[in-house]
């Protein structure tokens, strides 16, 4: 009985008969690996969001970068309506 051992996944090394095409065909990839500029291993929150904002800079696709902004602003009003915050201190009193 294990009680105190973590248990190891079973691994097998298995290779196609007949694939003749490059690198391992049963890889499992991350979806937008690829588009990233920073491939780095994020290490903290800190760095994550650093890095979020490099990829964000450096995006080419500036309608995506408009449509996110437009969002997130929406998505701020509809919770500052939600606490019931007053806009009008953002106003001059007269």
């Amino acid at each position: 009985m294990r009680f105190f051992k973590p248990l190891q996944n079973k691994s097998y090394d298995y290779k196609p008969r007949y694939y003749k095409g490059e690198g391992n065909p049963y890889e499992i990839k991350r979806k937008f690996k690829e588009f990233q500029v920073n491939n780095a291993a994020n290490k903290g929150v800190k760095q994550k969001l650093v890095n979020a904002l490099t990829d964000y800079k450096t995006n080419p696709d500036k309608q995506a970068n408009r449509r996110v902004l437009i969002i997130v602003a929406i998505l701020v009003l509809i919770f500052l309506f939600l606490i019931d915050f007053d806009l009008s201190i953002f106003t001059t009193a007269r």
